[in-house]
């Protein structure tokens, strides 16, 4: 008998296909319609100062930030720690497979997952444990508390010990057939875990798995399973107690998490994670256009449509700008205030492969080719 997740899996490869059909037959981004952008308008200092490589990068990767390091992986395996002030490897080693999740950690442990399913936990640059997992896993696995957890694509949530891989508790929720290969929404918040499951956030007790409470950012609707598929995207913007995030294609919102409260969501398009502060939320619609959201009550603040049809990624506060990469590896600095360009960076020429990162006071950006780029504002 097949296994009914593996063919959700199939199913949810076949609602991405159909997906990228649809964008394309609609208009979508292509390299033909982007506007010229002119010269870079250099009105932020900012220089580069390292560059390494790491290996092509084709899963939803995450840099995980600890002080003045970073840890990033590659799609063949290779997992590293680099120094963010001069790019320098700390430790580097691989896990002798492909990587279809990553990178999570705390500072002392860094934990990726196979695309064989294999949960595989380091320390100090060498390997501590691994163990087989029943689903694939699109979504970095979160070390906190030192625990190990990890959102499974057929949405079970689970909890490993960091130091031996004992597996501590478990809890699956139901869900729609489809899921979106894509990476999903796992943070801490004070003494809760918040974890997406379909178009609902969730916070659970990390210590046993219990749902605390359950808040719906967006609803399934249609009438087959791939108009009915919602997930909620990693790139989450906290202050405090409140989290915004994203369900894909579909809303943004924010939450109360101490005791899953809504306090806003709208209608929005996008595809990709938040980011923002203690007064705007700001994300990268599909078609390009730059938004900023009121926190307070969800209210548009400002809209820029200059990077229109350029596939963006998740957006990054950095100083008074927000840092947002592109499909044909530039870095665009934009003003938090009122959305103008503020600079442009480039790398190789390659799709950004992650939510741009801050390490020591450096911005880091890799690239689908595997280019790391740390460059330092003046």
């Amino acid at each position: 008998m097949v296994n009914n997740f593996v063919v959700r899996l199939f199913q949810a490869c076949l609602a991405g296909a159909v997906l990228a059909w649809l964008v394309a037959c609609s208009g979508g981004p292509t390299r033909h319609s982007v506007a010229d952008l002119g010269p870079d308008p250099a009105l932020l200092g900012i220089r580069s100062v390292w560059t390494s490589n790491l290996g092509v990068v084709d899963f939803p990767l995450e840099i995980k930030v600890k002080n003045n390091a970073l840890v990033i992986a590659s799609s063949d395996g290779s997992v590293a720690s680099l120094d963010a002030r001069t790019g320098a490897a700390l430790w580097r080693l691989n896990v002798g497979g492909a990587i279809a999740a990553g990178v999570g950690s705390d500072g002392q442990y860094a934990a990726v997952v196979t695309r064989g399913n294999e949960l595989v936990v380091l320390e100090a640059g060498r390997e501590l444990w691994r163990t087989r997992l029943t689903a694939q896993v699109f979504t970095s696995p979160l070390v906190a508390g030192a625990r190990v957890f990890v959102l499974g694509a057929d949405r079970t949530l689970s909890a490993f010990d960091a130091q031996t891989g004992r597996k501590i508790w478990q809890n699956q929720r139901p869900g729609e057939a489809l899921v979106l290969r894509q990476a999903g929404v796992l943070i801490p918040v004070q003494n809760t875990l918040v974890a997406g499951s379909s178009g609902r956030l969730l916070g659970l007790n990390p210590l046993t798995g219990a749902v605390l409470w359950d808040a719906a950012i967006a609803t399934p609707r249609g009438t087959n399973d791939i108009e009915r598929l919602v997930d909620l995207v990693a790139g989450v913007s906290r202050d405090a107690d409140v989290v915004c995030v994203r369900a894909f294609q579909a809303a943004a919102g924010c939450v109360e998490t101490v005791r899953g409260k809504v306090i806003w969501r709208h209608a929005a398009s996008g595809s990709v994670g938040l980011h923002g502060d203690d007064k705007q939320v700001y994300g990268a619609e599909s078609d390009g256009r730059v938004l900023a959201w009121r926190r307070a009550d969800g209210e548009q603040v400002w809209e820029m449509d200059r990077l229109r049809n350029r596939q963006l990624s998740a957006p990054l506060l950095l100083g008074r700008s927000i840092v947002v990469g592109d499909d044909i590896g530039l870095v665009h600095l934009i003003s938090r205030s009122d959305g103008s360009l503020l600079a442009r960076l480039a790398t190789d020429g390659s799709a950004i492969a992650a939510t741009p990162a801050v390490a020591d006071g450096t911005l880091v950006v890799v690239t689908r080719k595997g280019g790391v780029f740390g460059f330092l504002p003046e």
